[in-house]
């Protein structure tokens, strides 16, 4: 499995998602090193499919990508059982990662 942190330096929610991250991989028992990609420009936004900071890879997908969602240098917010967040909930992470 391999699992890539897109953010970039203006929205801090990126650590937020990191550490949740870390959380989840430890949860479901997953050493799996993550990679963190700091996305800079327009291009590189574009030529990730980014769709804001944070965005958490999983084998090359985002697995919270809503469809027609816009990619671009933006601050990213998710859906969580708790309301709108800067990041995804450790719950919602394990979610995603027990399925790989």
């Amino acid at each position: 499995m391999r699992i890539q942190l897109l953010y970039f330096d203006e929205c801090p929610s990126w650590q937020v998602a990191d550490a949740r991250l870390r959380e989840a991989l430890a949860a479901v028992g997953n050493t799996t090193d993550v990679e963190r990609v700091l996305v800079t420009t327009a291009e590189a936004a574009e030529s990730w499919g980014f769709h804001g900071s944070p965005s958490v890879l999983v084998d090359g997908e985002d697995p919270f990508a809503e469809p027609g969602a816009p990619v671009g240098l933006s601050c990213r917010l998710y859906r969580t059982p708790a309301g709108v967040s800067g990041s995804p909930t450790v719950g919602q992470l394990v979610e995603v990662l027990a399925r790989g």
